[in-house]
């Protein structure tokens, strides 16, 4: 069988929207966040919320990582899998591809930008 499963999809999404529910959000590189909030167009102190409305619109269907999850490299998030996203955003108004890894109960946001053609999908 080929992971992620649809079931395993929607739990890490399911995983994922509690710890924003609770601000147990991380941001690998904020700075990197701050300037694709600003080309989206919402505030970087807007993240929870943001977030919120985007899980709330993604489905297993909208993955669009690797099979089997990639893995990451970075140090604070060393091997935890990744899980990606790319989702038309009714909120806000362009496709969007959002990538986090789930550890210790706390959602850790690598990527979140509108949609590049460049990402490996």
């Amino acid at each position: 069988m080929k992971r992620p499963s649809y079931k395993e999809l929607n739990n890490k999404i399911q995983k994922a929207k509690k710890a924003v529910l609770e601000s147990r959000i991380y941001i690998l590189d904020p700075e990197i966040i701050a300037a694709d909030a600003l080309e989206i167009g919402y505030l970087v102190e807007d993240i929870s919320n943001v977030l919120s409305d985007i899980l709330n619109e993604i489905t297993p269907s909208n993955y669009a990582g690797q099979r089997p999850p990639q893995r990451s490299y970075e140090d604070k998030i060393k091997e935890c899998e990744l899980f990606a996203f790319k989702s038309e955003s009714k909120q806000l108004g362009c496709e969007i591809y959002l990538k986090f890894a789930l550890k210790e109960g706390l959602m850790w946001l690598v990527s979140f930008h509108q949609h590049r053609e460049t990402e490996g999908e």
